[in-house]
């Protein structure tokens, strides 16, 4: 075994308490302890963390991490203080005592990690203390790098001084680390931090442990309730469009009686840190929030995602659902969707700095919303991943794949007359205008158009709008038609011309009762067997159960005292092999998931007492 294979695995044993590494983890450790300047592409929850956090204790020198939020800072630095790991970060949150006790063992050589914002970077002051430390530096890692790019999602213009700031120290490697990386956003980065040659990994973007879902929006309120039911008393994020419907969805929550609180740019700074901090403790369930929340959330127990509305982009919603399930665990992500909401996120564009852009973007969360194929598969496609629905277990994959597949039927008539339609009309036209033209609309536009005099004008009555949009759309993902331009004109394919005019059989997988479309899936199989409320805690009882409430009740007391979330002291799944495992001594303890030997020394001896006494 090579000498860097053996200490870092040695490493994440002893001092974070894994086993394995995660894909990809190990490679990207050996090449930044090579040196070479490194950008990895690796889902939320993907461990990420890990691929700076071992290097940084085998470098000689000092590992400056460069992250968005204070929170984030704040979690991470506990985590590895918790860990026995020297960490401090440097931002406006901290007491000037304190940051100049901090400022005072970076330069004597004692930390091996200093967080700071890109806004902290690039002040005088910070380039300073950095000169100035009896060590050099090692590594410059740059979390959520995405934010350099003004394709992604997440722009924030301050990232783009960090080369600057690179170049003061050249024998530093850089890590660059994402979530979420189109190749526009990729190129963006390698070029606006001026990566030297760097070497790219990229993981799957597979979140295997999320449950993919989307409804059509018809009472969302209802629709989120009905989900929240089903995740009783776990953690949870909706996301909703505007601060308006945030403060709507909070307020019917909270009249209902749930652990609820908001968040948006329309609060003061207190009250959103506040909301934040009372969230990721546990002392509250539920956020409803605007996209302003969550970008770095290091909570690994949220168990759902809810989107009251549309995201503008895959990239957006990708990272959103992220958030779930970090640890893990079965999550689950559910989308409501209805076609207001295009027109919502459209109205924005008109003050988007690339409209053609913002457009394309939109489409690709199009396709996934409407999708009849697996969402999986469709989600992975956009990030140039294949997927293979059929090695999965249906009941954990997409709601797609866990509903009973609807039969191909003969649709050739209602599609001929879409078609038909869409010719006589001179292909000049979008999905709405053909329709109204098939209902019979004698909207002025029709009229002054002369529309209302063509043969296929009226003849769409049996089916009403809505099923005629599902029809348009299954035409198009069948390759019969094709959206253009910025309108999103509709065109006949070569493939459609030759069916429409050859009067081929048109079979899709819709079915009809009475004339009538039915665009809604055959009943589903049982959804969330793997989603319900404290799925493992169900399987306890008797002294198993009491031991499992005790070990929960004693690490929430312990978060209280020392001021931070639950999950800093260890998470659900370290939790869950204690009590399955029931270990009695401190070898056994260090076999625990999650328990390295500096947190086995701190707490183990409670522990152990704790399940002793259980015995």
């Amino acid at each position: 075994m090579d000498k860097i294979k053996e200490r870092a695995e040695q490493i994440l044993k002893n001092v974070f308490g894994y086993d394995t590494f995660r894909p990809l983890q190990l490679e990207i450790i050996r090449n930044v302890l090579s040196k070479k300047d490194t950008m990895a592409i690796m889902p939320t929850g993907g461990g990420k963390s890990m691929c700076y956090q071992i290097p940084a204790l085998m470098f000689p020198g000092i590992t400056i991490v460069v992250s968005p939020l204070i929170s984030l800072m704040q979690d991470q630095v506990s985590s590895l203080v918790e860990n026995g790991i020297q960490a401090v970060y440097l931002n406006s949150s901290l007491e000037w005592t304190d940051y100049l006790d901090s400022v005072k063992e970076l330069k004597k050589g004692n930390i091996k990690l200093v967080y700071v914002s890109p806004e902290g970077l690039s002040t005088g002051r910070m380039q300073s203390i950095l000169h100035d430390c009896s060590v050099p530096v090692s590594c410059i890692t740059i979390d959520e790098a995405h934010c350099v790019s003004e394709w992604g999602h997440d722009f924030r213009p301050d990232y783009m001084n960090i080369a600057a700031v690179r170049a003061q120290f050249p024998e530093a490697v850089c890590l660059a680390l994402t979530a979420t990386a189109t190749v526009h956003v990729r190129q963006d980065i390698i070029r606006n931090l001026r990566l030297k040659a760097p070497v790219l990994f990229t993981a799957s973007f597979n979140r295997e442990n999320i449950f993919l879902e989307v409804k059509q929006k018809k009472n969302p309120l209802n629709q989120i309730i009905e989900c929240l039911e089903k995740h009783k008393d776990e953690s949870g994020i909706i996301y909703c469009f505007s601060r308006k419907q945030v403060d709507q969805v909070y307020e019917s929550l909270g009249t209902l009686g749930y652990s609820v609180l908001n968040y948006h740019a329309g609060l003061s700074d207190s009250e959103r840190a506040k909301n934040q901090d009372l969230f990721i403790k546990d002392k509250v369930r539920i956020m409803v929030a605007t996209v302003a929340f969550g970008m770095g959330i290091n909570k690994p127990n949220v168990r759902f995602v809810i989107h009251h509305d549309l995201p503008k982009s895959l990239e957006e919603y990708y990272q959103e659902i992220g958030r779930a399930g970090r640890d893990g665990l079965e999550s689950h992500a559910l989308l409501l969707y209805s076609p207001g909401d295009i027109h919502k996120i459209r109205f924005f564009f008109q003050e988007a700095a690339d409209p053609e852009k913002s457009e394309m973007l939109l489409q690709g969360m199009l396709n996934y919303a409407k999708s009849r194929t697996c969402r999986r598969s469709q989600l992975l496609k956009y990030f140039g991943e294949t997927f293979d629905p059929s090695g999965e277990k249906s009941d954990v994959c997409c709601d797609i794949c866990s509903s009973d597949s609807i039969p191909e039927n003969d649709l050739t008539i209602p599609a001929q007359k879409f078609m038909s339609c869409m010719v006589r009309l001179q292909q000049r036209y979008g999905a709405a205008y053909i329709i109204d033209v098939l209902m019979g609309s004698r909207q002025k536009r029709i009229l002054e158009n002369n529309h209302n005099q063509l043969s296929t004008w009226g003849i769409g009555k049996d089916l009403d709008k809505e099923q005629w949009f599902e029809l348009s759309e299954l035409l198009i993902e069948r390759g019969y038609i094709l959206k253009t331009g910025e309108y999103n004109i509709l065109m006949l394919t070569n493939y459609g011309k030759n069916v429409l005019v050859n009067r081929e059989k048109i079979m899709l997988p819709m079915n009809i009762t009475a004339g009538r479309i039915l665009n809604m899936p055959k009943p589903q199989k049982p959804l969330f067997a793997l989603h319900k409320k404290g799925a493992f805690a169900k399987t306890l009882s008797g002294k198993d159960l009491e031991l499992y409430n005790r070990i929960k009740e004693w690490r929430l007391k312990q978060a209280e005292e020392q001021n931070v979330p639950p999950y800093i002291i260890f998470g659900d799944k370290t939790l869950e092999e204690l009590v399955e495992k029931h270990p009695v001594t401190e070898r056994e303890l260090l076999g625990i998931f999650g328990i390295g030997q500096a947190k086995a020394e701190k707490i183990g001896s409670q522990l152990l007492r704790l399940i002793s006494d259980n015995s």
